[in-house]
């Protein structure tokens, strides 16, 4: 295959924690310019985000100077439905993937992050009740509406991507998974390896595993915390985040990790892993580390 006709930048940010941010429009703002100073053009947002909080507080921020539009490529998710307080009639927590519920969803998601389209949508969690066909019919009328450029997934096993790509006409740019020294599953049950063989780039979500590596009480987050500590020495790392977005981009799928930060000092000591390379020893001692033995 040719390969995904999308393009991510090296990292993309965030924004799931932004309504925990405590920021006026205007920091926000320069938050945002800061990513894209730092070459991070593509934003990841969700429709659920903050309770339905976090793409408003986004698009009220771009609406200051809306000309930077133009500079990124703008990520939503759809397809949960949590039984938020803001939410009252909802009392379990579900998934939707109806054609009508895509289409409202990004219809929702445009207004708020004031935008007139999404350059990638993403099913949010796989739907056991997703009928391909109905998720087929509404990217077609969003994509034909201009509402929507490309589309993808997140959370999808192979068999899942597989079944609504034998739907589309278009190809699924992307699979957004959980991808860290903690979280290794993505890289043994074939979902990496179908990126690659579709030559589309994962996106990968938790790479420093929600903080949990920095467990002093869990004895594969200290392992992890030894070995990462020894690596960073010897390749020059500011800290050993940095050495695990190194690990992380190493995977020949191309991975692409989402920081999910409001730091702007954490941000630029991420884009910074950019620089630095593992040898496949260092690679696998981090392997080694999480899983506690060898490889065989």
């Amino acid at each position: 295959m040719s390969g995904s006709p999308f393009s991510f930048s090296e990292f993309v940010a965030g924004f799931w924690r932004m309504h925990s941010w405590q920021m006026s429009p205007a920091e926000r703002l320069n938050l945002i310019e800061q990513y894209l100073d730092l070459g991070v053009t593509t934003m990841d947002h969700a429709d659920i985000y903050g309770q339905y909080q976090c793409e408003a507080l986004f698009g009220e921020a771009l609406a200051l100077k809306p000309g930077l539009r133009q500079q990124m490529q703008l990520v939503s998710k759809c397809g949960i439905k949590p039984a938020f307080d803001c939410r009252p009639q909802r009392y379990v927590n579900h998934y939707d993937t109806s054609k009508a519920h895509i289409i409202a969803s990004v219809d929702q998601s445009l207004k708020q992050l004031k935008t007139d389209y999404l350059d990638l949508l993403l099913i949010h969690r796989p739907d056991p009740l997703m009928d391909a066909d109905q998720v087929a019919d509404a990217f077609a009328d969003l994509k034909q509406a201009g509402k929507v450029r490309h589309f993808g997934v997140s959370n999808f096993t192979n068999a899942q991507f597989s079944l609504l790509q034998s739907r589309l006409t278009d190809p699924l740019v992307t699979n957004q998974i959980e991808i860290s020294p903690l979280t290794m599953v993505s890289l043994h049950d074939g979902t990496l390896d179908l990126c690659q063989e579709r030559r589309i780039r994962p996106m990968a979500w938790s790479c420093l595993g929600g903080g949990k590596i920095f467990d002093n009480n869990h004895p594969q987050a200290i392992r992890l915390q030894q070995t990462l500590a020894i690596i960073a020495d010897e390749i020059g790392a500011q800290d050993i985040s940095q050495v695990i977005y190194a690990w992380v981009r190493m995977l020949p799928s191309r991975p692409v990790p989402i920081i999910g930060s409001g730091n702007i000092a954490r941000i630029k000591t991420a884009v910074a892993a950019q620089s630095l390379t593992l040898d496949r020893q260092q690679w696998f001692s981090i392997w080694q580390a999480s899983t506690g033995h060898s490889v065989p």
